[in-house]
């Protein structure tokens, strides 16, 4: 009796297990369909790197790259940020490797300096001269390892709610993919049963704490892309750069104090995810030729406030 109670138990996971799959897997593949590919994909080091270029060589100022944080992709910046620059800049915006719609060879983990090193490839590969190079959130340190590793390929730092120092605790919003930690299989486990089913049923009120205290435009989800943080592959990317980003800023930031280029840095006081006190202000301090602008508003400045963020960053395109 034990025996049959225990396999009917089983069978009962099992089954529900599948379905949960099953719901993940549909739920990527519909959000694939409302935000498709925008751009073409540059090849780098066996990845495959999803790009939108927008503007002009002759346009006038420098190049601009952009590079996206946690769970987002390059839809965060089209959203309304690049409208309000390409006039003047050719605009590169990268989906970071494994994310959005960029992909890396089978097995590959890329940690910060690994995709950095990718988005220096395709930076180089693009034929690109001296770009300001743009980093959010986890962007921002993405960008700062780039422009250390890779001395002379960029011309300047413009970082928005950049992360930049070691985090002793997890953002609220965040705690949820925490639960992986190292461990592959938990990864896997929660990225393709657990988060996609509770991301449709708690991801309006987690994007409303990352957007905090600012609201969320009702069109973020299809024109912003946040659709696609819902997908497993999306999801697992997320959870192992947590990690990755614990494993290697106590090191990127050690070195801060090498760069000689300029960085600026744009910080809202009421950020709901990131502190501007330990991101921005310490992290100033220990560059020397960094500005640091504070204004009100959240962490999401590229869809919140874009005309103040295009202010500031073609500020740093100017900066020398």
């Amino acid at each position: 009796m034990a025996r049959n109670k225990a396999t009917v138990i089983g069978a009962g996971v099992a089954l529900a297990g599948a379905g949960l799959a099953a719901f993940s897997h549909w739920a990527g593949r519909r959000a694939e369909r409302q935000v498709p590919a925008d751009g073409r994909f540059v090849e780098v080091d066996g990845a495959r790197l999803h790009y939108v270029d927008i503007g002009a060589n002759d346009v006038g100022g420098p190049p601009i790259v952009l590079v996206h944080g946690l769970g987002g992709q390059l839809r965060n910046f089209t959203y309304a940020l690049t409208e309000r620059l390409s006039a003047h800049h050719r605009l590169i915006v990268i989906d970071r490797p494994r994310s959005g719609y960029s992909t890396v060879l089978a097995g590959v983990e890329p940690g910060l300096k690994a995709q950095a090193d990718l988005i220096a490839g395709a930076i180089r590969e693009l034929g690109i001269e001296k770009p300001l190079l743009v980093g959010h959130s986890l962007g921002g340190a993405i960008s700062l390892s780039l422009a250390l590793d890779h001395p002379g390929l960029v011309s300047g730092l413009a970082l928005i709610a950049p992360l930049t120092q070691p985090q002793t605790e997890v953002p609220a919003a965040f705690k949820g993919l925490a639960a992986g930690g190292a461990s592959k299989v938990a990864r896997t486990l929660i990225a393709n049963l657990v988060a996609v089913p509770m991301g449709a049923l708690t991801g309006t009120r987690t994007t409303a704490a990352v957007f905090a205290p600012e609201p969320v435009p009702d069109d973020f989800g299809i024109r912003g892309g946040g659709v696609l943080a819902l997908r497993p592959g999306n999801v697992y990317a997320a959870i192992f750069e947590m990690q990755a980003a614990a494993d290697e800023l106590t090191g990127i930031a050690a070195r801060y104090g090498e760069l000689t280029l300029p960085v600026s840095i744009l910080y809202g006081r009421e950020d709901n995810i990131l502190d501007f006190h330990t991101n921005g202000e310490t992290t100033a301090a220990q560059i020397a030729r960094a500005r640091l602008e504070l204004t009100a508003g959240g962490h999401m400045l590229p869809v919140t406030q874009p005309d103040l963020t295009a202010r500031f960053v073609a500020k740093a395109a100017t900066a020398r």
